[in-house]
């Protein structure tokens, strides 16, 4: 039998997940109380043509019986019952504009600051993060993204490292993306914009794509980026780290930084063990502005 408890903190998508889950096969259960863990548990391995994948959905709702879970667990390892966490996790900023938008309480604010709420259920949960065998960062996932990341961990079986990587492209006029862990500045490279049939394009588009990689000054500089994240991301996910913004801007967001993320994006989807998106935060913004001009 394959059990999965899924938690995280609330507002990260912990529902939304167990759906999923229910999508994908799984026998899913939200909010059992604590004590009826083991029972249920054992009723499932009695059962196991009918319940061969457990979902169970654990959070803070528990209340007092929460640090109960930590011995059930030691008892399950103990008896040799397979056990996954998978925690599900957010920024604090976002969690709390996340609380704001649906005008929902945080279940440990009561009548106070949701952000104290959050920072109480980061303690409390603590001891489920560092047991966790799956850790996401929804801070910046869509649905069909997160769907995407729990069907390569729970279908395809794939090698799972609990980093989700954003490839972000931006133009320094507007500002440097203020989530980015790593900025790389790509304005040395030729710029289309001076060339009037390619003004209009953008980096996502073959013409402007060659015209930035003339000369071989984008290719080289492509060896070397992916050779220091090659070397870079393994560290990270030693480290702990489960979200990674990777930045690349050139001055207007739309030409030159589009083509190198794309490069970079096509090139980071070779590994399978990691989360990863790519973003154009500017690559409409000069329409945008002449159209209110």
């Amino acid at each position: 039998m394959k059990l999965v408890i899924v938690t995280g903190m609330s507002g990260a998508g912990k529902t939304i997940a167990l759906k999923m889950l229910e999508d994908m096969g799984f026998y899913c259960v939200d909010n059992l109380p604590i004590p009826l863990l083991e029972p249920f548990v054992q009723l499932a391995v009695q059962r196991p043509a009918s319940n061969d994948r457990v979902a169970l959905g654990i959070d803070i709702r528990s209340g007092q019986e929460l640090p109960q879970l930590q011995h059930v667990l030691e008892e399950w390892k103990a008896n040799g019952m397979p056990c996954q966490i998978l925690f599900l996790d957010a920024r604090d900023e976002t969690l709390v504009k996340r609380y704001k938008e649906t005008r929902r309480s945080h279940p440990l604010a009561g009548r106070g600051r949701v952000d104290c709420g959050i920072q109480q259920e980061r303690e409390r949960l603590r001891f489920l993060k560092e047991q966790a065998a799956y850790i996401i960062d929804t801070s910046q996932l869509l649905t069909r993204e997160l769907r995407q990341e729990l069907e390569k961990i729970f279908l395809n079986n794939q090698d799972y490292e609990n980093l989700f990587i954003t490839v972000l492209s931006f133009g320094f006029k507007y500002g440097i993306p203020t989530d980015a862990d790593l900025v790389f500045d790509v304005r040395f490279l030729p710029n289309p914009y001076y060339v009037d049939n390619l003004r209009q394009h953008t980096g996502e588009e073959a013409e402007v794509q060659a015209y930035v990689r003339q000369g071989g000054t984008a290719d080289i500089f492509m060896q070397k980026l992916c050779d220091m994240l090659e070397f870079l991301i393994p560290n990270y996910v030693l480290e702990g780290k489960n979200q990674l913004v990777i930045a690349v801007g050139c001055t207007g967001g739309k030409h030159r930084s589009v083509t190198i993320a794309g490069a970079l994006y096509q090139y980071l989807s070779r590994h399978e063990e990691f989360g990863l998106k790519i973003e154009h935060r500017d690559i409409e913004k000069d329409r945008i502005r002449k159209g209110q001009g």
